[in-house]
This record gives C-alpha cells, structure tokens and sequence, in this order.
C-alpha cells in the first residue's frame, strides 16, 4: 500500500517515460515494472516516500525511511557512512538490490536525496526486477525531472548540534510548445551531528534535462555528482556476557588523534529515450552510467584479548570496557556500474483478454577496483573513548578486485482475464560471468552460470477500490567458495541460492463519510533462502588446507504479517503500519542454530504518524510521530536480546504565502522525551555491534518558492 505517500503533494503531473507522478495518493511505482498500472491494482506491496514527506520528517539519508515503515528497519547504519537496510527480516544487498530510476546501481556510497523524486520499496523477492539479489525486498531512486510549470524553490536548515544547510531546485521549459525542460538541483551542508568529532561536509549537483519531440519521442538525460567527507562512528558492544546499559550516544569511539574521515564521491549520467510505435506500443532505451570512488578509513574496535584472565573475546569486548583496535584504511576504493536496457511495452488483445506486456533486455557491466590495505593492530580502547594509541597506516593487507558482465532477458503480460480477475506473468533469464583476484595476483576465481526466476500472481477486484491477490516468485543469489588453501572446493562456483516467497493480501480504499478517505492493506508472506556455511574440522586458517568445506546449510524462513493504512477526516490525518515475523533457522548441521532467530531482526513493529491541520491559524499543521520495535536477538545462538524500545518523534509546519514568495517553515524535534536505548545491534563480520538511539535532537528549516 502506499501509506506513506498519502502526504506527498506535488504541483503538477509529469511525464516520466514508463512512470506516472501526481498528486494522487495512488501512484505507478518504477520499481514495480508494470509502467503505468496504479499500486492499488499491482499484486504486491510497495512503500513510497515522496520527497515532501521526506522533507517534512527532516531525512537527511536513505536509513531515515526506517522510521516511517514496518517491515524496513536498520541493518549497521551509523553516522558518517553508508546505508543498509533490512527488509522482511533480510539484509538487502548494496551491490545488487537498489536501483535508480529502474537501472542497477551499487549503494556503497552516502546517496544523496535532495534530487529524488520518490524513495520506492519493493516487499519480497526481486526475482522479476534483478537478475542477482538478496530476498526481502528491493529499493528504486527516482529522479526529480522537469515539470510542466516553473518552480523555484530554496530552502535552508539547521540541526543540532550545528549542521547547516541550503538548497535549491529549479525547474523551467524553453522553446517552442516548452518543448525542453531543464531541472537543477543543488545543495551544500556542514555537517555537525551531536556526536563528538564527526564533524564533516556534503554537497550535490544535479542538472536533469527532457526534449519533447513532435513525434512524441521523450529524450530524458541527467547527470549528478555528489561528495561528502565525514568521519564514521563505529559501534558498541557487548562487555563480556554482559549486555551494558545504553552508553552516551554522543560518545564516538573514532576519536584517534590520527582518524581520518570517509571520504566518498559519486558521479553518475543516465540517458532514457521512448519512443511511441502506435497508439497501444512503445519501445525504450535506456542507458546509465555510475562511478564511484571512496576512501574508508576509521579506528576500528574489534574484539578484545583480557590478559589478566589470558582470554580473547573474538566477537564483543572486554569486561572491563577494553577493546582491540585497529587501524583500518583502505583508500581510492573506485567502483563502476554501466547499464543498458532496451524494452518494448504495449497492449494487446488476445482471445478476448487483454495483454498488458513488456519485452526486454538488460546488460550491465561491474567493475570494482581496490588498493592494498591497512588493518592493523594498535592498541586497546575503551567505551569511555580516553585511550589513545598510535597509528599503523603500512597497507599490510591485500584487497579484491572484482568484474561482473551480465546479460538478462525478460517478460511480463498482466492478463485480464475477466474484467475483475487479472493473472501477471512474468519470467527473467541471466546469465552472469564473476571474476576476482587478490591486489597482489592471488587467491583468482572465474566462473559463469545462468538461470531463470519466475513470478506468477492472481488479482480479483472485489470492487472498483478493493483489490485480493495471492502471488509467488523466485529470486536467485550467486555465490563463490574462497579460494584458499581452507577449503576443499576453493573457487568453485557454489549452486545458485535460490529463495521463493509466496504472499497473500488485500487492500482497498474506502470513503467511510462526506470529506472522509480512508485506505488500507494487508498481506501475509512466507520467504525461504537457502543458507550456506563452511563446515568442517578447521575452518579458521589455511595452515593444514583442505579442512572445510563451503556448502549449503539448511535455510533461513521469515514467514510474517503486514499491516499498514491511513486515514483522512478534515484537519486529521491518521497513517501507519505495523509487521509481526517469525524469522527462523533452520535444517544447519550446526544443533545449536535451528530454531533461532536471526540477529538484529525485531520481532515486530509500529510505526505511526499523525497530523493536525490548526483551522484557527491556516497554514498551521502539528504532527506526532511513533516508532515502537520489538525485541533484536545480539548473538546468532540468541542469548542475548536487545528488549523492545520506543521512540516519539513531533514536529509544527507553517506554511505562509507572501507578496514575494510562498514560505513553509518547519520545526521538528526528534526522539521528543530524550530517551536512550539501544537502538540496533547489528551482527557484523563476525562482531555483535550495538548502535545507541540518538539523543533528543532539534532542527529547524524555511522553504521559499517563487
């Protein structure tokens, strides 16, 4: 359902090839693949967040949606790096789940969203939409293009404890009939969070561009090159056996006289022409390009070794407060995504049903280019951050370059095969080629494999509002054993992880009474993914050789419920949702894994928002927002839980319209009553990791447009 979207105005319809944008609370989201069909009527659940209600919660980055839906939450997102998501209890993949106007791009890198349209989230498995992807679910960026009429919008901001920021964005058509549109978007910001010594800079330019021939040819181009430099904030940890009470979340454990910010840069170009064959047929091409280049560096804690007790904890931290740290660089990280789709889309009339279809093909081109590295031991810290120690930047430790080439084809036909029941078929056929090898011309693996991911839904319409639909799909992870001297099958290609998702759901819109909205959804999904694991007697070093063996291990099945809706009844605006999962473990040869959950996954969610339109001072809204999550097991043997939290979020929006300008100011305060908790405790690298919940933070914004 698109709950989220239902605050999310826009000042006029655009054109966006496969994709229509409007101030309906019903939009045709991109990520979808079905062009212009409307959400309520597609047989499986999407979250949009348009930009204004983006703006109005105050996101700064793509983890901000976490706040907003139930079945998206944190994965190791910390200040000063980027994002991951988890969905339907799975960590979504960066180098493979996220996609900008419908292309593969990697999200390795801090993704602007001052020049995004809409944040769209597709639930399930992506089978149909990517070749390669994690299950849960799979995140398309769209881009502001140019609208139909002028608009000259700027808008500056503040945040505690001292960010700073300002932005414009500025759409105009030329020509004869408009028949060309340009869209700038730029943006500038200090950064100064409430935690200690991760000050930093970002900023953004984007310049969109459209030409209308008189055939009806749309050319659609862009370009956007981005920067931010930051210092990353790593986690805390378990203290033994101990779970601590929530540390100062002020406190930045990168605090090293010698810490060097993350300093990551983003250029990315994309060219889009369609093409209108007949009334009912189209063709599209559509080609992007984006380059990355990065340099992450932090003083990184990681286990600890006690050696009063001669223990070493390999994956929390000392008693005491005490850890190892590291001395990790890894400079001029470049990555490269390049994509070229070509499609054909129309409608047809077969047999007295018709055929809503898309034919296509798709390659891309993965190139990822690394430099030696430092990790190296320096010393301990402690969670209090007063230990200081010296540096080691040698680059003693090898990094992998990686290539990937795939070609996929793909189908879908939506049949209507009664005026109110609808099949949607679809298939996709890849075929990849891998290929990696250390910095230093070791450890080389290549290999080649293919295979087919298919979707097939059934949708009734109850009623012209009122949609049922029941839906399975495929989608296809790709997986190489190491090649080291460890394992017996090192460099193999493993067999392709093959995950399914069967949903069931119902959503509708009502009008319960005169001025009155009400819309709404639910849907219950089962996902299974295979596992795998290295089994063995030795599986840590590479002195014996041949001791372990990478193979499947059992599977991971997160079965759950959704719910999600929103309400509208004169100055009331009423919207949320909420996710109940049971994710499990199981069939691993290790006794000690089946049955348990997965860590960092809440066991269920509310998220709920509310608005107050003040008819006694027009212009005048106050919201209140609430995230409550549910328990998060720390350690895979799920001995250690984080309890539940809850969080409330407010905010006063002041829109006032003057001789010069149209003016919206905005106030918002986040976590409202200050409280602290843990707020996730992702199991990274093998290391539990706990993240605090920010501490009560306000901000403060005014918006001219012209």
């Amino acid at each position: 359902m698109a709950w989220a979207q239902t605050q999310t105005p826009s000042a006029a319809t655009t054109q966006l090839g496969t994709v229509t944008v409007s101030s309906r609370a019903d939009p045709a989201p991109g990520v979808g693949g079905w062009g212009d069909i409307p959400l309520s009527k597609l047989p499986f659940q999407v979250s949009v967040f348009g930009a204004e209600l983006l703006r109005e919660r105050g996101a700064q980055r793509l983890s901000d949606i976490t706040r907003l839906d139930p079945s998206v939450s944190d994965a190791y997102n910390t200040e000063g790096y980027w994002d991951y998501l988890t969905v339907r209890g799975f960590v979504i993949d960066n180098r493979f789940n996220y996609r900008r106007d419908g292309l593969p791009i990697n999200a390795e890198t801090s993704i602007a969203l001052d020049n995004k349209e809409r944040i769209e989230v597709l639930k399930g498995t992506s089978g149909l939409q990517a070749g390669t992807s994690a299950p849960g679910g799979l995140v398309n960026l769209v881009v502001k293009r140019p609208l139909d009429t002028p608009l000259r919008q700027a808008q500056l901001g503040w945040r505690e404890q001292g960010s700073v920021s300002a932005s414009v964005d500025i759409s105009q058509r030329f020509g004869t009939n408009n028949a060309v549109g340009l869209r700038l978007n730029a943006a500038a910001e200090k950064l100064d969070p409430q935690v200690k010594q991760a000050q930093g800079r970002r900023d953004l330019l984007a310049l969109a561009g459209d030409w209308r021939l008189g055939s009806g040819t749309l050319i659609e181009a862009e370009i956007e090159t981005s920067h931010r430099s930051q210092p990353s904030v790593p986690g805390f940890s378990l203290l033994g056996n101990r779970l601590p009470a929530p540390s100062d979340p002020r406190i930045n454990l990168n605090n090293q006289p010698w810490s060097l910010p993350v300093v990551l840069n983003g250029d990315t170009a994309s060219l889009r022409i369609t093409h209108p064959l007949s009334a009912d047929w189209r063709a599209s091409a559509h080609l992007a390009s984006q380059r990355l280049k990065s340099d992450d560096r932090i003083a990184f804690p990681f286990g600890c070794y006690d050696a009063g007790a001669d223990i070493y904890y390999a994956d929390r931290y000392c008693p005491d407060g005490n850890y190892d740290l590291y001395d990790f660089r890894s400079e001029n990280e470049r990555r490269r995504t390049d994509a070229l789709e070509l499609a054909l889309h129309g409608r047809l009339q077969t047999g007295g049903m018709g055929h809503t279809v898309t034919f296509g093909v798709l390659r891309s081109k993965i190139r990822n280019r690394f430099q030696p590295q430092a990790y190296n031991y320096v010393g301990q810290g402690n969670v209090l951050g007063t230990a200081f120690t010296p540096a080691d930047p040698a680059l003693t430790d090898q990094n992998t370059q990686r290539d990937e080439r795939s070609n996929e084809l793909f189908v879908r036909d939506a049949v209507a095969l009664t005026p109110q029941l609808t099949a949607w078929l679809g298939l996709r056929h890849s075929q990849i080629e891998r290929s990696s090898v250390r910095t230093n011309g070791s450890r080389a693996t290549q290999y080649e494999q293919s295979f087919t991911t298919p979707s097939v839904a059934l949708s009734y319409a109850l009623d012209p509002r009122n949609t049922a639909y029941a839906s399975w799909g495929r989608g296809v992870e790709s997986e190489v054993a190491p090649n080291r001297a460890r394992y017996t099958n090192r460099g193999e290609a493993l067999p392709a992880l093959k995950s399914r998702q069967v949903e069931l759901g119902i959503k509708g819109s009502a009008a319960p009474a005169a001025g009155a909205e009400l819309n709404w959804g639910l849907a219950v999904f089962d996902i299974s993914r295979p596992a795998f694991s290295d089994i063995g007697m030795d599986c840590s070093s590479d002195t014996l050789g041949a001791t372990c063996t990478r193979r499947a291990d059992g599977e991971a099945r997160h079965r759950g419920l959704e719910l999600s809706g929103g309400w509208r009844n004169g100055p009331w605006t009423l919207q949320g949702g909420a996710q109940w999962i049971k994710a499990r473990r199981d069939g691993s040869i290790d006794p000690g894994l089946n049955g348990k959950e997965p860590t960092n996954v809440p066991d269920r969610t509310l998220k709920l928002q509310g608005r107050f339109d003040i008819a006694a001072l027009p212009g005048l809204a106050l919201r209140a927002d609430l995230v409550n999550e549910g328990r998060r097991m720390v350690l895979p043997d799920n001995s250690v839980a984080l309890p539940s939290t809850t969080r409330v979020d407010a905010g006063l929006r002041f829109a006032q319209t003057t001789d010069a300008a149209n003016l919206v100011w905005r106030v918002g305060v986040d976590n409202l009553f200050d409280r602290r908790a843990w707020r996730e405790a992702p199991y990274q690298f093998g290391h539990a990791y706990l993240f605090p919940q920010a501490p009560r933070t306000w901000r403060l914004s005014i918006e001219a447009s012209l």
